[in-house]
């Protein structure tokens, strides 16, 4: 299992450069690996809260935060994310899903790493009902999967100019720490049983360390448009991956 500890590092470290905490590649090495996968999302969305953890904590002390913009995003995701956590899935369709869900993040990612470098200040004032419907697609999405939702949201504010790149990319890290919580809770009532993740506590402590390192890359290193572009081709990798597996 080193290789899959030191891909979780990768993935950890990538994605929490961005902003984001990794559950989608996460599920998909996983799924690789050949883990039971009625344990995934417990592991990948509890990997999440640890990355992402870090990432409010220090976007949120640098005073990036924005309630207005968070907020109804917030209201529509956190019960549709408990909803879809606690739906149960066959394994095909399981893995149906996750290569869509790869694929289009991946594609949303490619098209709009740029925006992360955006300076302009024409911004627009989003309809809440607008942002209560998006919140809950994708908080429904992310708790059926078993994914945080950010790497999808952010995008999505970034294309319709909800705000400035420093909020978006807090209000994607938190959204991404309420749903995880949210669809762990609702996974937990399913059959699940948490003493299976025991078996792979590694993977818990890899990403803690590679989220810290992401951090460090994103406030001191590398520009964020530059990871965010990687990190559009890691997951674009992987789904590629997950769709030689479907021929």
């Amino acid at each position: 299992m080193l290789l899959l500890s030191i891909l979780f590092l990768v993935t950890a470290i990538l994605y929490s450069s961005v902003g984001f905490g990794g559950g989608s590649t996460y599920l998909a090495l996983l799924l690789i690996w050949g883990v039971p996968y009625t344990i995934f999302p417990l592991i990948a969305l509890s990997c999440n809260i640890i990355v992402v953890s870090g990432n409010c904590f220090n976007y949120i002390r640098a005073g990036n935060i924005n309630l207005k913009l968070l907020i109804p995003y917030l209201i529509g995701s956190v019960p549709l994310a408990y909803i879809g956590g606690s739906l149960s899935l066959e394994k095909e369709l399981f893995e149906i899903l996750l290569f869509l869900v790869l694929s289009s993040a991946g594609i949303l990612l490619l098209f709009n790493f740029k925006s992360y470098d955006d300076r302009k200040e024409s911004y627009r004032e989003i309809n809440s009902l607008i942002s209560i419907s998006i919140g809950g697609v994708l908080g429904f999405i992310a708790g059926i999967v078993g994914i945080g939702g950010g790497i999808f949201l952010s995008p999505i504010l970034f294309l319709i100019r909800a705000g400035r790149p420093k909020y978006i990319a807090t209000t994607a890290s938190i959204f991404i720490l309420i749903n995880s919580i949210s669809g762990i809770i609702g996974q937990l009532t399913k059959n699940a049983v948490l003493v299976e993740i025991e078996n792979y506590w590694y993977l818990l402590l890899v990403v803690l360390f590679g989220g810290q390192i992401g951090n460090f890359l994103n406030l001191k290193i590398l520009p964020t448009r530059i990871l965010a572009l990687i990190t559009a081709a890691l997951v674009l990798f992987v789904a590629l991956r997950m769709g030689i597996r479907f021929l």
